[in-house]
């Protein structure tokens, strides 16, 4: 885990590194390394992108609620407020809108979409929570900055983005556990409100374990009574999801609804591909 190249680079930007040539950034980087080898054995690639949200929304929306979101891998948690973001849909050359019923929200997401897939409504979202090995405060100065540092150079766009959803989960904590998924998400799921629909979803996690973890959560979730899960990763990650696949997904991620595949969709939500027949 400690040899990612994203975390050597966060790492290096973390503490300065320019934005240059590859020379540029070796010979910065030999000379600071002292500084930077201790936050990358201290820190973990969190990437907490907000506007995975878009391709999520298609699915909850359409679920009964009152909804109690369980994120695992959550980091700061930004994922867990779908119904506190704006959407801008784009399909057959048309943008549809869709805010928060008290107006557009500090936080807009674009998302290429088909047009049978457009959510018309915001979810009821009344519980949110989260776990993670390592969470991350939202309203942590030095947590906010690492996650900064996480996003490209290049991508100004996510940078705000970022910011603004940071803000935003800062003024409305979502319940987030430090733990194992394996030991904790039972003892979430028990803790939700009575009376709501419990989704238990995550984004590009179980990549990170071992094919043995996989198996044992996958397990884990299908003995969940009454919990809908919702998983977005790799087309390889889930073996059940991948081979319902009509297609290879090109180099994007798969949304799956209980292990059965419903949409390609890009990694950081930019685009939305229905599987439906």
């Amino acid at each position: 885990m400690k040899k990612q190249p994203n975390l050597v680079f966060a790492a290096a930007r973390f503490h300065g590194a320019p934005d240059g040539t590859y020379e540029e950034f070796r010979r910065w980087l030999l000379e600071h390394w002292d500084r930077v080898e201790p936050t990358i054995m201290t820190r973990a690639t969190q990437t907490n992108e907000a506007a995975r949200c878009a391709v999520l929304l298609p699915v909850l929306s359409r679920l009964d609620g009152p909804l109690a979101l369980i994120e695992v891998g959550a980091a700061a948690g930004l994922c867990l407020y779908p119904d506190r973001y704006s959407y801008r849909y784009e399909t057959d050359g048309r943008t549809i809108a869709l805010d928060p019923s008290d107006g557009p929200s500090t936080v807009t997401i674009p998302c290429q979409i088909d047009a049978s897939s457009v959510p018309h409504r915001l979810p009821d979202v009344v519980w949110r929570a989260g776990v993670d090995l390592n969470p991350i405060a939202p309203d942590d100065p030095d947590s906010r900055a690492w996650l900064r540092t996480l996003v490209w150079p290049e991508q100004e766009e996510r940078r705000r983005r970022l910011d603004a959803a940071l803000a935003l989960a800062a003024a409305e904590s979502a319940h987030l556990i430090a733990g194992d998924l394996l030991d904790s998400i039972t003892d979430l799921v028990t803790a939700a409100p009575a009376g709501a629909h419990v989704i238990v979803f995550h984004s590009a996690v179980l990549v990170y374990l071992d094919k043995a973890k996989r198996e044992r959560f996958a397990a884990l979730m299908r003995s969940l009574e009454h919990v809908t899960w919702v998983s977005n990763e790799g087309e390889a990650v889930l073996p059940r999801v991948a081979e319902q696949l009509p297609r290879s997904s090109s180099g994007g991620t798969v949304l799956a609804v209980n292990e059965t595949p419903v949409a390609f969709v890009g990694p950081h939500g930019q685009s939305y591909e229905s599987l439906a027949q």
